[in-house]
């Protein structure tokens, strides 16, 4: 552990920065990624070394890569932490929303990867691991857009897991389920301001409602939780394919993959009375 080096994107804030002090801790070498570096500094006052990355765009990516192979000849351990999360009705959703969600889930995570992958290959006994959702694995109402990345990452990351195989490359995927990093306020934000008007006011509302009540029942499991899973997947030789980790993951998941669609349906809509 105190010979390896990773790198953990999405680190200014949340689950990527309590990954980061996790891993900082444990004595690793940690490279912390995100498009704010004074969000960082805590990080950097414990050892981390900061790294600016903006995930949407292909230059930022590029840069960080060579900033950071500049000073390492690989990297142990990939976090693809960094993500984004809009909700709202598909019909009132802006494609260029759309755009830029997978832009941050899926494709400039996937070229983040793909530049550090020749190194990792030759190495070997590298890992990748991919923070996706529960959300990667079920579906709630308003959140198409989102699950759709999720869903695509998941994919995504089991194929890779089977090109990697031969090179001694493992790609692990968490599914955090409600974890408190201030999410909520995100997605009501997101909702209201999408679908807060129009013909689906209604169930933005319940949907509102609903995120609220579960926050405010302290229905969440702090982001040290994943941190801690991360770090568990590092330092274990035989690793699964998935974690669902943290409050309802182990739940919806198992219940979307057994309930009838019509039931699982019916337990994601908010009631109306």
């Amino acid at each position: 552990m105190s010979q390896s080096t990773a790198l953990v994107t999405g680190a200014s804030s949340g689950m990527g920065k309590a990954i980061a002090k996790q891993l900082l801790n444990d004595g690793l070498n940690v490279y912390v990624a995100a498009r704010r570096l004074e969000s960082m500094q805590d990080l950097a006052d414990k050892g981390a070394r900061l790294i600016k990355l903006d995930l949407s765009k292909a230059s930022s990516i590029e840069q960080a890569v060579n900033a950071i192979l500049s000073q390492q000849t690989h990297i142990d351990v990939l976090v693809n932490n960094a993500g984004h999360s809009v909700y709202g009705a598909v019909e009132d959703m802006p494609l260029s929303t759309a755009r830029y969600l997978f832009e941050v889930n899926l494709f400039g995570l996937a070229h983040l990867s793909q530049l550090l992958l020749p190194s990792m290959r030759r190495h070997g006994g590298a890992k990748i691991i991919n923070i996706s959702s529960m959300g990667g694995a079920i579906y709630t109402p308003l959140g198409a857009w989102y699950h759709a990345s999720k869903h695509a990452l998941e994919a995504w990351s089991d194929c890779l897991r089977l090109e990697l195989a031969e090179f001694g490359v493992k790609v692990v995927i968490v599914q955090p389920g409600i974890i408190n990093t201030g999410l909520a306020h995100t997605l009501i934000e997101s909702i209201m301001q999408i679908s807060g008007s129009g013909d689906y006011q209604a169930l933005a509302r319940r949907v509102q409602q609903q995120t609220q009540q579960v926050y405010q029942a302290h229905r969440s499991s702090p982001p040290q939780l994943v941190a801690k899973t991360v770090a568990n997947i590092i330092k274990s030789k035989r690793v699964k394919h998935r974690y669902a980790v943290g409050k309802y993951a182990h739940l919806l998941i198992r219940l979307h993959q057994h309930l009838p669609t019509r039931w699982f349906d019916k337990l994601m809509l908010p009631s109306s009375k």
